[in-house]
């Protein structure tokens, strides 16, 4: 019964925030890795504040303990100082993949009653 048992803690490099460095006038892309410290298979997904100007690949996973994965976050061209990015930020949300499950990601993992962990990972942008 994977579900009634919290899920282990991720690793993430960087651990704290991603940032973004000018000039915005074209695509940025910077490469985050999730690493699976507990001892159990998690699925991983990624949400973000804002969709128009931020895209990941890949957006979700399965990961094997010890197992980690490269994604990258891109940051669209957009107009620096004319939009509010102050609340931008990626979260990653990961829970227990049922026991047996095949390594393939389902959304209806994070749906039912198990235990769902999240980690925000601000986003700066140096002008």
């Amino acid at each position: 019964m994977a579900q009634s048992i919290p899920p282990g803690d991720i690793g993430t490099q960087p651990g704290t925030k991603i940032v973004f460095n000018a000039p915005y006038d074209d695509k940025h892309t910077y490469h985050i890795k999730i690493i699976n410290s507990g001892g159990r298979r998690i699925g991983w997904a990624i949400k973000t504040t804002n969709m128009k100007r931020l895209g990941v690949d890949p957006p979700s996973g399965v990961l094997d303990p010890k197992e980690n994965v490269l994604m990258a976050v891109s940051c669209d061209a957009f107009q620096f100082g004319q939009e509010d990015t102050n609340n931008d930020r990626i979260t990653i949300e990961w829970t227990n993949t049922p026991d047996g499950a095949a390594k393939t990601f389902r959304r209806e993992w994070f749906q039912g009653d198990g235990m769902v962990r999240r980690k925000n990972l601000p986003i700066e942008y140096n002008p």
